[in-house]
């Protein structure tokens, strides 16, 4: 093991008193309190994340399930003429649009949503029809 990048001096003395309580604890209602706070913090952050997670893919599942037949047919003939450029495209030629693509300079960049990921926000999600 490589202890020169250990994160183990960077402990806070607070999570070490945790880390070494006993059981029962023995401390006080409020250090027990703060304690508790901060866990739930951390597990509303995890779960706001894991939702988003979830989101994005009921998105692509309306996306290839006929749960919405526009969009569905709209991505079956991207996906069908994506196929048919980069069969007939050399691959080294695809690589280097994409990199002059994704690093053009700011001043040729839209400030507006990229077409493809405006549409597949608007896709319906579980979070929608729970609303």
């Amino acid at each position: 093991m490589d202890t020169k990048i250990s994160w183990a001096e960077a402990a806070h003395p607070d999570e070490l008193d945790e880390e070494f309580d006993t059981f029962p604890t023995s401390k006080a209602q409020d250090v027990i309190r703060m304690r508790y706070d901060r866990l739930r913090s951390v597990a509303g952050r995890i779960q706001t994340v894991v939702g988003d997670i979830a989101t994005q893919g009921e998105r692509l599942q309306a996306l290839l399930s006929w749960r919405d037949p526009r969009a569905t047919f709209l991505f079956v003939i991207f996906c069908l003429v994506a196929a048919v450029a980069l069969y007939v495209t050399p691959f080294k030629m695809v690589i280097s649009i994409a990199g002059i693509f994704w690093l053009r300079h700011p001043k040729f960049r839209s400030k507006l949503p990229s077409v493809p990921s405006n549409f597949f926000k608007r896709l319906p999600s579980g979070a929608d029809c729970m609303l």
